[in-house]
């Protein structure tokens, strides 16, 4: 025979309860909405901890973790609460709805304030966790209230709703909260779902239990939530733009947050020459100063283009200023530009300033656009291209690593055509060595032979490239300007001959190559930029 939970003395439930038809399936609702209200919070935290810290995994791991333990000590500490579980339901709700709203507020500005991100995440992870783990025990005990039933169904009716509901709260966070609301928003809007969600079942279900002075507290409590959510979701743009600048030098003209990074514009008056200096920056990486820009891309394009060029493909660069590059050149007769983010290429084509720097390169009839994800493009691209400018972001994300994998250069060789020749941007060896030549080593696994060299680009720092080719004698490629080469602000012949010098003390170190299964750019590249 099974064994039936029995209500606690005194609870004033039973099978008699006047609201048992509707009851049950309101409490089965709530922790529906309560399951998909969690699980929110923790994608929350996760995702924001992906945009400011860059660490997808590590930051899955600590919040996923620190919650799922967090919830076991909550389940424990709601054991004391059963006597009175209508009003600790009530109160654990209320609670977590402010701070679950709040969430992304409050680590925000601790990250652009206080730089006390890490600790502030732990807590507010476990704290979080606590309060969703005391839920379960307490919607036990009112489910049990309504009518006793048999520990396993009652268990299996809660659980399935659990899981519903945290299967609707991960498909409405990136698809619906992310592109609508943004995470700030999105964050209040679903605690104050969740206290509306747990006031109202307490509120007409279990009415009787709170007594008259009970109902007035609990409505007390959940106005005070509700009105500080929404005052906070009121102020959310306004506190975004402020804690933004507070992470920025010079004042921001331009952000915005495309389905995949957080794209910022700061402009200041420049101290080296006349007019501004505007900077774009990706999640918070700086990609180009108007100042020195040409620095970078004259020693990132020209180098590739000595020789046969009819067909370049340019993978990155959406900012269109490699691209400008390239097109200096009246024998090239296409490009094919792979770029991730729209958002990027419509900057660059439409803010007027970057626009003059690009020379609205994007409106050349000869560049064919893609949106795409390199990778998944050079799985099917046709191995016809005699050049190839790899301009991409940094490997300090688990997104960007697989894109200096060894498996990644072997698809750009496939994308080649006889004598082709490759170009990367590899990062600093002064700054990051070890990511440097991990990146080096990564090319030469994949069957290419290369040979780096470095400029100085006063806003980036001494900065690495490798020119490569997959089909030399083996003693790598000579950079070198082509014969028919635009009249350069900065690289000349003598300035490209010292770049492929090396110190001693920035020479090559003993590294492995990157993999997919084993990305070790992404633990390089993090150690070195750590402490800038």
């Amino acid at each position: 025979m099974s064994a039936a939970v029995v209500p606690a003395p005194g609870d004033g439930a039973g099978t008699g309860h006047r609201y048992a038809r509707l009851a049950r399936p309101a409490v089965l609702v709530a922790v529906f909405v309560c399951a998909a209200c969690g699980l929110v919070y923790e994608l929350a935290l996760v995702a924001l901890g992906s945009y400011l810290i860059g660490d997808t995994v590590g930051q899955a791991s600590i919040v996923l973790g620190v919650m799922v333990f967090a919830m076991g000590v909550g389940a424990l500490a709601a054991k004391p609460l059963q006597h009175h579980a209508v009003v600790a339901f009530a109160a654990v709700e209320l609670i977590l709805a402010l701070l679950g709203g709040l969430s992304v507020l409050g680590l925000y500005a601790a990250f652009a304030w206080l730089d006390l991100y890490a600790p502030a995440l732990v807590a507010t992870a476990f704290v979080l966790g606590l309060l969703i783990g005391a839920e379960i025990p307490l919607l036990m005990v009112l489910l049990q209230r309504i009518r006793a039933q048999a520990a396993g169904s009652a268990v299996a009716d809660l659980f399935a709703a659990d899981y519903v509901g945290a299967l609707l709260g991960g498909l409405a966070f990136p698809f619906l909260l992310i592109p609508f609301f943004g995470q700030l928003r999105g964050a209040l809007l679903v605690g104050a779902v969740n206290a509306l969600a747990g006031i109202l079942l307490v509120g007409t279900v279990f009415r009787s239990d709170l007594g008259r002075p009970g109902r007035a507290g609990v409505a007390l409590a959940a106005t005070v939530v509700l009105a500080t959510l929404a005052g906070a979701y009121l102020v959310a743009a306004d506190f975004e733009v402020t804690a933004r600048q507070q992470l920025y030098r010079d004042p921001v003209v331009h952000a915005e947050r495309s389905r995949y990074q957080e794209i910022v514009l700061t402009r200041a008056v420049s101290p080296v020459v006349d007019g501004s200096d505007l900077r774009l920056y990706l999640d918070g990486d700086l990609q180009f100063s108007s100042v020195d820009e040409y620095r970078y891309h004259e020693a990132l394009v020209h180098p590739a283009l000595s020789g046969r060029r009819d067909r370049v493909l340019l993978l990155g660069g959406g900012d269109g200023l490699a691209l400008r590059e390239v097109l200096r050149y009246p024998d090239v007769a296409s490009v094919t530009v792979v770029e991730l983010d729209p958002a990027v290429v419509a900057l660059a084509r439409t803010e007027p300033d970057i626009r003059a720097l690009n020379g609205a390169a994007f409106d050349d009839p000869r560049v064919r656009l893609v949106h795409a994800d390199a990778f998944a493009w050079l799985r099917g691209a046709p191995g016809v291209f005699d050049a190839v400018v790899v301009d991409l972001p940094d490997p300090d994300q688990t997104a960007t690593a697989k894109l200096y994998s060894v498996e990644f250069y072997s698809l750009v060789r496939q994308a080649l055509g006889p004598q082709g020749r490759m170009v990367v941007q590899a990062g600093s060896p002064y700054f990051a060595p070890r990511a440097f030549w991990c990146i080096e080593a990564s090319v030469r696994h994949a069957g290419w032979t290369t040979r780096p060299y470095h400029v100085d680009v006063p806003s980036f720092g001494d900065w690495g490239f490798l020119l490569a080719v997959a089909d030399g004698d083996g003693s790598g490629p000579t950079p070198q300007l082509p014969a028919e080469a635009p009249a350069l602000r900065f690289l000349g012949p003598e300035v490209l001959r010292a770049a492929q010098v090396f110190p001693p003390d920035r020479g090559p170190v003993p590294v492995e190559p990157s993999t997919l299964l084993d990305p070790r750019v992404l633990t390089y590249s993090r150690a070195a930029w750590r402490g800038y």
